[in-house]
């Protein structure tokens, strides 16, 4: 038995395109200077972000990595997992949960620092 997607994307998932825009926000380019930098036209890259657009792979990869980022394979089962490393790296305090407690996925060198520092 064959397991075939039967539909094909409409758009990027909204978050996608969300995290799209706003990592060519940060970086302070317009759709122009982003699409220069991959070589598309500005109108092409307004599509993408709003979804009337849905780049093939190859475009999708050339965008996040001009923006510093990269796609990856992960199993579904992992992506809570992996929102988590993705959220805490972005704390200013390292991987320091809201309520105090430090993940399971801290390695040696982060406690040893927060010890340091007590």
């Amino acid at each position: 038995m064959s397991l075939h997607i039967k539909t094909r994307l409409n758009g990027l998932p909204d978050d996608l395109r969300r995290a799209l825009v706003a990592a060519r926000q940060r970086r302070g380019w317009s759709q122009v200077e982003l699409g220069r930098r991959v070589g598309l036209p500005q109108v092409h890259i307004s599509g993408i972000e709003t979804g009337k657009v849905v780049p093939r792979f190859d475009t999708l990869l050339d965008l996040v990595r001009v923006l510093d980022y990269d796609l990856l394979l992960v199993p579904r089962s992992l992506v809570p997992a992996a929102q988590a490393l993705v959220r805490d790296s972005r704390r200013p305090n390292g991987a320091q949960s809201d309520d105090g407690e430090r993940p399971v996925y801290a390695s040696d060198d982060e406690e040893e620092a927060g010890r340091d520092e007590s």
